[in-house]
């Protein structure tokens, strides 16, 4: 049973759905985008990967989350990929707050950086469109939302929070120890955030057993969590890299994504008998 007061915690949780599993997704690197030549890496997604996530909170699935790669033409013959994000509220949340945003990217797929970004925000009776254009090598980003526009210096490297999630699992290494610290520009301001790796641990769900890496992501500010956004990640230790669950305590329990359809061949969906 969901009592009235705690509705507000709902619609919060739920209103940021898409952001949860995009930042919960992004927390995964433990290298920098100086250290590594990216003509030796081997991406571990391709176009075509989609990613299905339900998002519960007190044992109640409040959201459906999509992360999915398509492929677009890019300028001047340049190697493009579209990263598209979605998030909709579940029936039982609609009826108090209804959620349905879009997030697209823009991902160079030599820098594994990002070139531009919008997010379709339908929240409630709320609707907004945020658009960030990257100018990597000029170190700026442009925000264009409600109408006004405005250009910000960012750190080389800067990640939006879906492309993030792409370029850190192309250089995740599975070491036990490694840290990172890294910047995420979201909601017009740079985002530090630190990257800790803790164990190699099994866990089980309906991709049934696997073995994972398990992170934990320090994100020192408020906003999408209502606290400190500590989060626990655990991703599939082999070469995909997969992300099958991410959990984020919040006021009152947690919330927890796990993966149930796209599963990688290493983290096989449970049969039922």
């Amino acid at each position: 049973m969901v009592w009235p007061d705690r509705i507000p915690d709902v619609s919060r949780m739920c209103r940021s759905a898409l952001i949860v599993v995009a930042v919960l997704l992004l927390l995964l690197s433990t290298g920098s985008i100086e250290a590594h030549a990216q003509s030796e890496l081997k991406r571990p997604f391709q176009v075509g990967e989609r990613l299905t996530y339900e998002v519960s909170w007190l044992n109640m699935t409040a959201a459906i989350a999509v992360m999915e790669v398509a492929q677009m033409a890019g300028p001047n013959d340049r190697s493009v990929a579209k990263l598209v994000g979605t998030a909709h509220s579940t029936p039982i949340i609609t009826k108090f707050f209804p959620v349905d945003n879009r997030v697209e990217s823009e991902l160079d797929l030599e820098s594994l950086a990002p070139d531009h970004m919008t997010f379709r925000r339908r929240e409630g009776r709320k609707k907004e469109d945020i658009e960030y254009v990257f100018h990597q090598k000029e170190g700026m980003v442009t925000a264009v939302r409600g109408g006004a526009t405005e250009s910000l210096p960012i750190p080389a490297g800067t990640q939006d929070i879906i492309s993030c999630l792409y370029y850190t699992r192309t250089v995740l290494p599975p070491n036990p120890g490694t840290s990172l610290k890294m910047n995420v520009y979201h909601d017009k301001k740079n985002r530090p955030v630190e990257v800790l790796v803790e164990a190699i641990e099994t866990i089980e769900g309906a991709w049934g057993k696997a073995e994972t890496v398990r992170v934990l992501v320090i994100m020192p500010f408020h906003g999408l969590f209502m606290n400190q956004g500590n989060i626990r990640v655990w991703v599939t230790n082999d070469d995909r890299k997969t992300p099958l669950r991410m959990k984020a305590k919040v006021v009152l329990g947690s919330i927890v994504a796990d993966l149930v359809d796209g599963f990688p061949e290493t983290a096989s969906p449970k049969q039922e008998y």
